[in-house]
């Protein structure tokens, strides 16, 4: 039988750390084959765990003095906060201690040390961040949602490659269909940045199907829509703004079970955490609002990732390019 996949999970990340962190831990603990080396303030991480019942031998808890606020310049948390909750989890799992990492805290901070202190898998020049936006017959992958701003062409062939990988084996997708998110599905519509992206997903060994509107994102035409970070951070807070505005407008009007179709398909916490692909150890960047479920499935599928070898997929296939 093999051995539980350890996940290093920082406590003190998030607008509800430790609280919502340390719930979802148990939760995690409690359904899954997994232990969690769980980083932060030591008196007040076991202060929340002594709320629990918790399962012997399923978490364990690492001192880290410091916390890095939310809202922290990326630079002062890399430079000074080295004895972070967020530093220390990353540390963990780059010397081999946890197999993945999972923090809820400041993005910026999270997304400048793993690739500092972790690094990328070679040939991963950015780690795009990965989102699941729903569509009537499942989810698609967008990438990336915010990490790179400023992307060249041959970012998004990397983040294609990685993005199919990580349909194919987490989302169980044969053969997953990309596409490109541009202002229109000919070949020539977009910016330099898109037709010359174009170019290269076309002569790739993905299963490339042009370019994509954005009205496509939600109809699922493709299974995985290659952007960059500023397009994609737009697309994804413009779809979150406009599901919570349908979401208060209906409510009063809407059955309990409209509502919980609603909240099954939009809630962000049914996916957890969306993972930096590419990282040289599985890393994922939660919502700085999640709760504790969202924590508990950010930590379940780590442990898929893991268990399905996805880095060695990703590997594999930027090699072959």
């Amino acid at each position: 039988m093999a051995e539980p996949v350890r996940i290093s999970v920082d406590g003190m990340g998030g607008d509800y750390a430790p609280h919502n962190i340390v719930s979802g831990v148990v939760q995690a603990v409690s359904e899954f084959d997994v232990r969690v080396l769980l980083v932060g303030i030591e008196s007040r991480l076991k202060a929340e765990l002594d709320k629990h019942q918790v399962p012997p031998n399923k978490i364990e808890v690492i001192d880290a003095p410091e916390v890095v606020a939310m809202d922290e310049q990326v630079t002062s948390a890399f430079r000074k906060k080295k004895n972070s909750s967020m530093r220390i989890a990353i540390d963990l799992a780059s010397r081999g201690d946890a197999g993945g990492i999972v923090s809820a805290g400041n993005t910026g901070a999270m997304y400048a040390m793993v690739k500092f202190n972790i690094g990328s898998l070679p040939g991963v020049d950015r780690l795009p961040l990965a989102a699941l936006f729903p569509h009537p017959m499942g989810r698609t992958i967008v990438l990336d949602v915010g990490a790179n701003v400023d992307c060249k062409p041959q970012h998004l062939l990397e983040f294609a490659l990685m993005g199919a990988v990580y349909a194919e084996e987490i989302l169980n997708i044969q053969t997953p269909k990309v596409g490109l998110l541009s202002i229109g599905e000919e070949e020539a519509k977009g910016n330099d940045l898109t037709k010359e992206a174009f170019q290269l997903l076309k002569c790739s060994d993905i299963n490339f199907i042009g370019n994509v509107d954005g009205h496509d994102v939600f109809k699922g035409r493709a299974d995985v829509v290659v952007t960059d970070g500023f397009v994609g951070n737009v697309a994804l807070k413009v779809s979150e703004s406009l599901v919570e505005t349908i979401f208060h407008l209906l409510q009063p009007e809407l059955e309990n079970s409209m509502a919980t179709m609603l909240t099954k398909h939009f809630d962000y916490s049914e996916y957890g955490g969306a993972p930096l692909l590419g990282a040289r150890v599985p890393s994922f960047i939660c919502h700085g609002r999640s709760s504790s479920k969202a924590i508990k499935n950010a930590i379940r599928v780590a442990v898929e990732f893991c268990r399905h070898n996805v880095n060695e997929r990703i590997r594999g296939k930027l090699v072959r390019q």
